[in-house]
């Protein structure tokens, strides 16, 4: 859908388009008319030259004639020399031809009538023995004229020799210069305008006929959203490079700088989260994970003019929601332990009473008072042991599930939490994933059913042990046990188990690596992990001072 209607970019002003052309046709126009003017001086020049190297070749060549030395130092020079000047002339083309004296006094010229009379222009560099070129007015009108010396045998001036073009004739040769340079720039005008044209629909066609002050609001307004929007956006091209990250996506990938031109693989990201990204196919609401984050990543591929051109990736920050979905999972299990166990509760109730109404009130007290004790012994444990109400919840939770399910789960005697500082959310997502997981493991073993969990403090640091009795894992699948995506369980439609179901353990690390501390599995029949945290000292509220 285009971005203004027609009628929005009529009222917008003249397009950028428009514009380019105009300004293309004032510039083209310009440098026309100059290369046009400057074609024309120098085609005049170029006359002019050749005017002068015309007349001084026929005065060099007159004057060196033994013809004209002998005439003009015989009795009647005009005799010799008058039809044989006018030949030369006319052969050449010039427009006169004179032959004087040196007192001035003419021995040939094209109107008989002047012959006789004295030359008109100067002669004075042409008597000291010099040949040189000048423009001036005489008998004919202005012309453009070469005067030279006729020496004798003993180098002395005899005589002299003018020839020359009128500036009528030097015109008319130029005339002939002026319909090839204007039909030049008549044909570059054309072509340059045709080209401008060219560019400038092809502009048109690309800015959707807007005009600069409105592409530059609309970049400005671009700008604006895209720093402002609180949603991470990628924008990758068919080489899958960045051409644009906006601050939340630097955030989101923790990147250091504008990524622009970098390839998406030489981002530093984890390889998953790369090859995501670089996918050409839709992706809708897919989990990744970061070092220190949860990101829903929506991929949506572009195409232009029938060809790829990269794609749209969007980002959201799925870590608080995954923390508090963890919470409520935690929650959700507790309380549904807390329905068992009242479901068990009224059943040993119901049992206890039928005792009584039958007489047997020795029976009784005894079934309610071992009932009773095991019931509390684990709550009486867990509560003493460990310090931290979400901790313990957890433990009491998945302990009633565990046994809901058939599984024993058994909290190590050893186990005793004081106040870690860590994040209740976090504590929740590594021991309640790792449970899980071990619960799930022990269902596909042989019985009898059990998981053993550990939790103490060892000098600085929080250790966690959970240990089941599944069938273990393989030194491969221990590798990948990190991995986002893998899993050891079946998928429901009977695919076998592998990439693509897990999540649990890889929160897990996450966690554990945004904490600093380690994560390890042992592999072989009946997994055992172990992860230790590094514990933060709550800071301590000042004591009050009585006066």
């Amino acid at each position: 859908m285009p971005i203004l209607s027609r009628r929005t970019r009529a009222r917008t002003g003249t397009s950028l388009a428009r514009q380019l052309l105009w300004l293309q046709a004032l510039v083209l126009l310009a440098v026309v008319a100059t290369a046009t003017v400057v074609a024309y001086l120098d085609a005049r020049a170029a006359v002019q030259r050749a005017a002068e190297q015309r007349t001084t070749a026929v005065v060099e060549s007159l004057a060196d004639s033994p013809l004209v030395v002998d005439a003009v130092t015989a009795g009647d020079p005009t005799a010799v020399l008058q039809a044989f000047v006018e030949q030369v002339r006319a052969d050449t083309g010039l427009s006169f031809i004179t032959v004087m004296a040196p007192d001035r006094t003419r021995f040939t010229h094209p109107d008989p009538a002047q012959i006789g009379r004295p030359f008109v222009g100067t002669i004075a560099p042409a008597l000291a023995g010099r040949t040189f070129t000048e423009t001036y007015t005489g008998t004919l009108g202005p012309s453009v004229r070469t005067t030279g010396p006729v020496l004798d045998a003993d180098g002395g001036v005899v005589a002299l020799v003018s020839a020359g073009l009128t500036v009528d004739v030097v015109g008319a040769d130029l005339a002939t210069a002026v319909p090839g340079i204007l039909g030049t720039a008549a044909v570059t005008l054309a072509v340059g305008a045709l080209g401008s044209w060219a560019v400038s629909r092809r502009l048109r066609r690309q800015t959707g006929g807007l005009d600069a002050t409105t592409m530059a609001a609309m970049l400005e307004h671009h700008e604006a959203v895209l720093h402002a929007v609180r949603e991470g956006l990628l924008l990758l091209d068919g080489e899958q490079r960045v051409r644009l990250a906006n601050d939340e996506a630097r955030r989101l990938l923790d990147l250091d700088g504008d990524p622009a031109g970098r390839r998406v693989d030489e981002l530093g990201l984890p390889p998953e989260l790369a090859q995501a990204l670089a996918r050409p196919q839709r992706g809708v609401d897919e989990v990744h994970l970061t070092d220190t984050r949860v990101l829903l990543v929506n991929r949506s591929p572009t195409r232009a003019s029938g060809r790829d051109a990269g794609s749209v990736v969007t980002l959201r920050d799925h870590t608080e929601l995954q923390a508090l979905t963890g919470e409520r999972d935690s929650v959700r299990a507790f309380a549904e332990s807390l329905r068992a166990q009242a479901h068990e509760a009224a059943n040993r109730l119901h049992a206890t009473v039928s005792l009584v109404e039958l007489g047997r009130s020795r029976e009784a007290v005894e079934f309610a008072t071992a009932q009773l004790a095991s019931a509390q012994q684990l709550t009486d444990r867990v509560v003493g042991a460990v310090e931290e109400p979400v901790l313990a919840a957890l433990l009491l939770g998945k302990a009633a599930t565990a046994a809901e399910r058939g599984v024993h789960l058994d909290v190590d005697p050893g186990t005793a939490v004081g106040v870690t500082g860590i994040p209740g959310g976090d504590l929740v997502t590594v021991v309640g994933n790792l449970l899980d997981n071990a619960i799930d493991a022990a269902l596909s073993g042989e019985p009898p059913r059990e998981v053993q969990v550990g939790v103490w403090e060892d000098g600085d640091r929080l250790e966690v042990r959970v240990e089941d009795s599944g069938p273990g894992l393989t030194e491969e699948e221990a590798r990948l046990a990190f991995r986002r995506g893998w899993s050891t369980k079946t998928h429901p439609d009977g695919a076998p188990a592998g990439l693509g179901r897990g999540l649990g353990l890889a929160l897990v690390e996450q966690v554990v690596r945004r904490h600093g501390g380690t994560v390890s599995v042992r592999p072989g029949p009946g997994a055992e992990f172990r992860v230790s945290l590094p514990l933060r000292t709550p800071a301590r509220v000042p004591e009050q001072v009585t006066p």
